[in-house]
């Protein structure tokens, strides 16, 4: 790999492996998955999932794609050639794929609201529930914003995204931090924000079901992205100086603090106006203006943190279409412009019918669910788990402890002590955990 394409910088590899599932694994997925699944009961188990499972993977992911210098499916094949191993790879573009399809929907959304604050129309609605319901179920709007996101994706795809992106993270995340501590001061203020922040921390572990716990794990998967192996072609960037421990540390605290300032910023005010926590996806888009409505110069910061958001989603964009592209590219970077387009105008297609499943297709359902929401669960609760079960039993299995070793020591001192605890967790724990959910929800236990 030429040097061109190694990340400049440690900070830039944890900002951007870290903002590739922050717009929708944080601030806008786990509100939501938490108001339906237990509040805190649900937040605890996905910290307690993040650090026995997410964290773990994660470093295999980097481990892995640093030895091997090569993006998804040709990591596993040159570790086992010649074997069934590479399905892994496979999993993780295929998963890509469908998660980029309904993604780029919400991305959409994003969109849509970002016109309307810009255009002065957003606050003069009043109803944000109502205004929202509408937002996703016109069909014309959604499909066309829904291309507009992903053609963006392909643009900064198709010409490279490593330094553009790395240098704006480096400004836009830290900015993302100081507007998310000012809209949890202002959520703070409001009356009955108490009761919200109890919902949230508070553990009442009566409120778990079975199906909590399976998204629990599904939520630190996506919010680590781990599974589909981005993080694979991400770490084959780095270069041996890095600290891979320390990087999946910062990655994984990085992403428990964002989705702890989310939580924050959401409930108390979801409490405040009396809005059902369980009100699906919805709450960013209905709580957040209503926020902002009562702010000084309340419309700058809504425009603001729509922008920095929309940042943040296209991040996590720039990394499914990117192991998508580099997959199928393998290794020759001529043909990036034009499988950027191919894979990206697919995925456009494929993901029309999420887009249409709250309007012209609402009535269509798979398995009781949505379409859009029968894509987020085969995604969050099937393939990236499937993903996880496959790279935890790989690592360990397939690639040669000397080399484990080498790669977890590199760039780092006193840290061979972690390595067998490390290592422990991925042969025994992880999968365990991962088999005894999956057993759950097909009901065999």
């Amino acid at each position: 790999m030429s040097q061109r394409d190694q990340w400049t910088s440690k900070l830039g590899f944890i900002l951007a492996s870290a903002g590739s599932a922050i717009g929708i694994g944080a601030i806008w997925k786990l509100p939501y998955v938490a108001g339906t699944s237990g509040g805190g009961a649900f937040f605890f188990l996905f910290i307690l999932f993040t650090a026995l499972i997410g964290l773990p993977l994660l470093l295999a992911e980097f481990v892995l794609g640093r030895h091997t210098q090569k993006e998804a499916i040709r990591a596993y094949e040159a570790v086992a050639p010649r074997s069934f191993w590479k399905v892994t790879g496979y999993i993780g573009v295929i998963t890509c794929f469908i998660l980029l399809s309904f993604y780029s929907v919400v991305g959409g959304w994003i969109l849509q609201y970002l016109f309307s604050t810009v255009s002065g129309q957003l606050f003069k609605t009043g109803n944000y529930e109502q205004l929202f319901g509408t937002t996703i179920s016109n069909s014309v709007t959604s499909v066309g914003a829904q291309f507009f996101f992903l053609l963006i994706t392909i643009v900064i795809v198709s010409r490279g995204i490593q330094n553009g992106i790395e240098k704006a993270n480096k400004y836009l995340m830290p900015a993302l931090f100081f507007l998310f501590i000012t809209i949890i001061i202002r959520s703070l203020t409001l009356d009955g924000a108490m009761e919200g922040i109890s919902f949230f921390l508070y553990p009442d572990f009566s409120k778990l079901t079975s199906e909590s716990i399976l998204f629990a794990m599904g939520q630190a998967f996506f919010s680590l992205s781990v599974g589909v192996s981005v993080m694979v072609t991400y770490s084959s960037y780095l270069d041996k100086r890095q600290n891979l421990p320390r990087s999946a540390i910062s990655i994984a605290g990085l992403n428990i603090f964002i989705s702890l300032l989310a939580g924050l910023a959401i409930f108390p005010a979801v409490f405040s106006m009396g809005v059902e926590p369980a009100a699906g996806p919805g709450l960013l888009f209905i709580i957040l203006p209503s926020i902002f409505e009562q702010l000084p110069l309340g419309i700058v910061f809504q425009f603001l943190f729509l922008a920095l958001f929309l940042f943040a989603t296209l991040t996590s964009a720039f990394s499914m279409l990117e192991i998508i592209v580099a997959s199928l590219a393998k290794g020759d970077s001529t043909k990036r412009v034009k499988l950027s387009w191919m894979a990206g105008l697919l995925i456009f297609v494929v993901g029309i019918p999420s887009a249409l499943s709250f309007g012209t297709l609402a009535d269509v359902t798979i398995f009781g669910k949505s379409i859009f929401d029968a894509a987020d669960f085969l995604v969050s609760n099937i393939l990236m788990p499937l993903g996880a079960l496959l790279i935890a039993l790989f690592v360990p299995l397939k690639m040669k402890k000397d080399v484990l070793i080498e790669e977890f020591s590199h760039g780092s001192t006193n840290v061979k002590r972690w390595f067998s605890l490390w290592l422990l967790i991925l042969r025994y724990v992880a999968p365990i955990l991962i088999i005894i959910v999956f057993l759950d929800v097909l009901g065999i236990i």
